[in-house]
């Protein structure tokens, strides 16, 4: 007779293996590389892990409903200094355990950047998913961070930190410094590590680089 589980059993497993959110990568004794989301056998060598994230938010060990809201729709928040609506934003979003990451909007750069974002310019600026939020307001705010499915109180575990928050055009700049032809000392060294272990067999998961 075949046996089958009982639901809250199955989302129970559903559910764990989401929060958990974590990619392996190791060397099997037949040299062979494997890619998976559980974890290596024993035997395995030179293990590697990676924690997914969203946005640049790092849901590794969030509850479940939490890691699935900043996965479909990552909360990224624009501020600049001097601006008392960007702490109220700031401080809504860290009271109600939202996981999210913060762009500075302080040089030329960074406005050129956010522009491309917003056309008008208004800070605090969020990103909710796809959506936009121009300016602060406590209740679009929580509408719309309801709306993409977080929760209404805070879940966050114990020790919790969102990313520092980083310059807007930061990114732009990092983008544009991996596209310039390396040195040949870069290139050596890209070559040995490249060398130090086989050929993964078929294609490695997206963004799975260490």
């Amino acid at each position: 007779m075949k046996r089958t589980l009982p639901l809250c059993s199955l989302v129970l497993l559903v559910c764990a293996a989401s929060a958990q959110a974590q990619m392996y990568k190791w060397v099997g004794p037949d040299g062979k590389v494997t890619y998976s989301d559980t974890p290596p056998p024993k035997s395995a060598t030179r293990v590697e892990t990676k924690s997914l994230s969203a946005g640049g938010v790092n849901t590794a060990g969030l509850p479940y409903e939490l890691a699935e809201a900043a996965r479909n729709h990552p909360v990224t928040l624009y501020t600049t200094t001097d601006c008392a609506p960007c702490n109220e934003g700031r401080t809504l979003l860290s009271q109600r355990g939202i996981p999210f990451t913060e762009k500075t909007v302080t040089s030329k750069d960074d406005s050129e950047q956010f522009k491309k974002i917003s056309a008008d310019g208004k800070l605090p600026f969020l990103l909710v998913g796809r959506g936009k939020e121009r300016g602060f307001d406590t209740d679009a705010w929580n509408a719309a961070l309801t709306s993409a499915g977080y929760p209404e109180t805070n879940r966050l575990p114990k020790g919790y930190s969102n990313p520092q928050a980083e310059a807007a055009a930061g990114q732009a700049k990092s983008v544009a410094a991996k596209t310039e032809k390396p040195s040949a000392r870069e290139s050596r060294t890209a070559d040995n590590t490249a060398s130090e272990l086989p050929p993964a067999t078929g294609n490695a998961p997206p963004g799975f680089r260490f």
